[in-house]
């Protein structure tokens, strides 16, 4: 437990490293939409979730639309956290407890293969994600710099080129490619009729081709 959680840790300082990089991003950008230093850094503490945070700020201050985006961006972690759920231990609320680690970093660096997850590396890059993240949203909300600065320094697409990193990681093999080339499709098809929290959703389709596999194991 104590090397898979140290070995969590080292992961979770490179992810750490760009999370504090947006949550600057985010702390000024709240900053210059009116929010309070407290809301902000409240924000980063309890929600801890750049692409739901940054949703709020999207719905320029409007509550339901910014509530139901948050949601619908944040719905891939009802999928995320079934797929977890077998290789966490202990009861309901130590499960329900455990299952606030499940972050998109933490969650593919505990991927294992095969549906199995190693959840104290995954609490171990979490551990070091989360502190960033409100440190770095303390940092840009109270030094607010301004918005041409954060677009000058790319702070913008740090995030972004993260994602695509992992991406590259795990499209390892025909299956894999696939998935990701149709969830791509989709959610670039769905952008042309509905907000990009939908098409974020929608993008989860590409999931289906690992049932797909699953039932071909079984029947094999």
């Amino acid at each position: 437990m104590r090397q898979s959680f140290l070995g969590g840790t080292r992961v979770g300082a490179g992810l750490a490293a760009a999370g504090f990089v947006l949550a600057v991003t985010f702390g000024a950008t709240a900053r210059d939409q009116g929010w309070s230093p407290l809301e902000a850094i409240v924000a980063s503490v309890l929600i801890f979730s750049g692409s739901a945070q940054f949703a709020l700020l999207a719905a320029g201050g409007a509550a339901l639309p910014a509530v139901a985006a948050a949601l619908l961006i944040n719905g891939r972690f009802l999928p995320m956290g079934l797929a977890v759920g077998p290789s966490l231990s202990g009861g309901r609320i130590r499960r329900a407890l455990q299952g606030q680690a499940v972050v998109d970093g933490s969650w593919v660096a505990a991927h294992l293969g095969g549906g199995r997850f190693d959840r104290w590396r995954m609490f171990g890059a979490t551990a070091v994600q989360w502190p960033a993240w409100v440190a770095g949203t303390a940092v840009g909300v109270l030094t607010a710099p301004s918005p041409h600065l954060v677009e000058t320094l790319g702070l913008d697409v740090v995030f972004p080129a993260f994602f695509l990193a992992l991406l590259l990681g795990e499209v390892r093999g025909r299956r894999p490619l696939t998935a990701a080339g149709l969830g791509a499709a989709v959610a670039a098809g769905l952008l042309w009729w509905v907000p990009a929290g939908i098409a974020l959703v929608g993008a989860t389709a590409g999931a289906l081709i690992g049932l797909t596999g699953r039932s071909e194991e079984v029947t094999a």
